[in-house]
């Protein structure tokens, strides 16, 4: 009881420090790296490093709330990174060319860090009330990212291009702020292009519905929260992408069939409606995203991601079991595969891959397992929603090479940590909820 009061009575905690993370992902352009270092060093990605060092120093000592034990979730980001520093060990004992060394290395710290940063998730965030706390700000970062797409989308004006900071530099991506499909601007919002930009707007889908219900359960005000949920929606369509389009389709079967009857029928009915309305305000925007998966075969875009399938499968079968190097097959010197699962097999491999795969049925498994074990609606709500996602981050990673992108990488890494923290969770609130009460016989 006195850990628990602990927990609850502290101001702040390590869903503090996510907060600020959460922030310098979602709010700072991705664009921006900090300005006085030798590599390309995101904000979000140096916060990521700084909660690692967090991370170890509390396990060092037993008062700072950190959890400790095993966890399916932190297991699986072990072998992960332990497979990546395995794969660089190998890369990088024969020759490698310079370009793609520099990467390599850069490669590695961007995914050691971003392992850490749900492992720090896993264990530092320690009642559904905080982990709750983390997702509404969440869900409000990603809000504000879409108003920005509204912009870019409706004015064909990039916000996030006006903005400067001090300490950061703009790092050229060689993506256009403001692609076009159709008649139509593609917005990216505050991420780097458009199909990462739809990705992140349905991941927020989810948790935005989660808040509404949660907000009527307890008779608080829903409107910001409905604001939010239309407006990811509603970006998430206008980013013209499938990727986004494919997600909202899995994220609301997985909402209608695992929510209760008397939430999941009402959202699915909203949503029916909510196309119709996007599609009559829209003019053109029903026939634009339909003929995305009618022609799809004659789609030059859909042709050029798979016209190098058969070149990848040359490379793939050069190094099979651990790959050449992550962070090695420059598409700049190679090509680009719009297929993460393509590109992990090149670069580590076929135990890369299956490192990979894990990563996601970890998370959905944990959050399965939490909805399971626990009584407490808000945590069997969060549980649905972290399904969806990482349902929706296995599918997008299918349509484009995910972990290039650090926000979608960043928020990916993030929501696999908050399933590893939401089966601690229910699995303390299980505990408490069978032991025997002070004073009772034994049993």
């Amino acid at each position: 009881m006195a850990d628990q009061r602990r927990l609850t009575e502290q101001r702040a905690d390590g869903a503090t420090l996510l907060i600020f993370y959460v922030l310098a992902l979602l709010v700072v352009p991705a664009r921006f790296t900090i300005a006085f270092v030798p590599i390309t060093l995101p904000p979000a990605l140096f916060v990521a490093l700084c909660l690692a060092v967090v991370w170890f120093a509390a396990h060092l000592v037993d008062h700072l709330a950190m959890a400790k034990g095993r966890n399916a979730v932190r297991t699986l980001l072990a072998a992960y990174v332990v497979l990546h520093l395995t794969t660089y060990a190998i890369a990088t004992r024969r020759y490698l060319p310079a370009d793609e060394l520099s990467v390599s290395d850069s490669a590695l710290v961007r995914i050691v860090a971003m392992a850490a940063l749900a492992v720090f998730v896993c264990d530092a965030v320690r009642t559904g009330e905080r982990l709750g706390r983390l997702l509404r700000v969440m869900v409000g970062c990603l809000t504000f990212g879409a108003f920005i797409g509204l912009i870019q989308f409706g004015l064909g004006v990039d916000l996030a291009s006006y903005v400067t900071l001090p300490g950061l530099r703009v790092q050229d991506n060689g993506y256009s702020a403001l692609e076009s499909r159709s008649i139509f601007f593609r917005p990216a919002g505050t991420v780097n292009h458009p199909i990462e930009f739809g990705l992140v707007c349905v991941l927020g889908v989810p948790f935005a519905a989660h808040f509404v219900f949660q907000a009527r359960d307890r008779g608080e005000p829903q409107g910001r929260w409905w604001f939010a949920l239309s407006l990811l929606s509603l970006m998430a369509i206008l980013s013209l992408s499938r990727t986004a389009i494919i997600g909202l389709v899995v994220t609301g079967i997985v909402l209608g069939l695992l929510l209760p009857r008397q939430r999941g029928l009402p959202l699915l009915g909203v949503g029916a409606v909510f196309l119709g309305g996007a599609a009559a305000v829209v003019p053109g925007l029903f026939g634009t995203v339909t003929s995305m998966f009618s022609n799809i075969e004659d789609d030059p875009s859909f042709q050029g991601r798979t016209k190098d399938y058969d070149g990848a499968w040359l490379e793939i079968a050069k190094h099979p079991w651990l790959g050449r190097g992550f962070g090695t097959f420059l598409p700049s010197k190679y090509t680009i595969l719009d297929n993460q699962y393509l590109l992990t097999m090149i670069e580590n491999g076929y135990l890369g891959l299956l490192a990979f795969v894990l990563l996601f049925l970890g998370g959905i498994f944990a959050a399965l397992r939490a909805r399971a074990l626990s009584k407490d609606e808000n945590i069997r709500g969060i549980a649905v929603c972290l399904v969806g996602a990482m349902l929706t981050s296995a599918l997008g990673a299918a349509t484009f090479d995910s972990l290039s992108f650090s926000v979608a990488t960043g928020l990916t890494f993030l929501l696999i940590g908050a399933s590893g923290a939401l089966l601690r969770i229910a699995k303390q609130e299980a505990a408490v909820r069978t032991a025997p009460v002070s004073g009772s016989p034994a049993s």
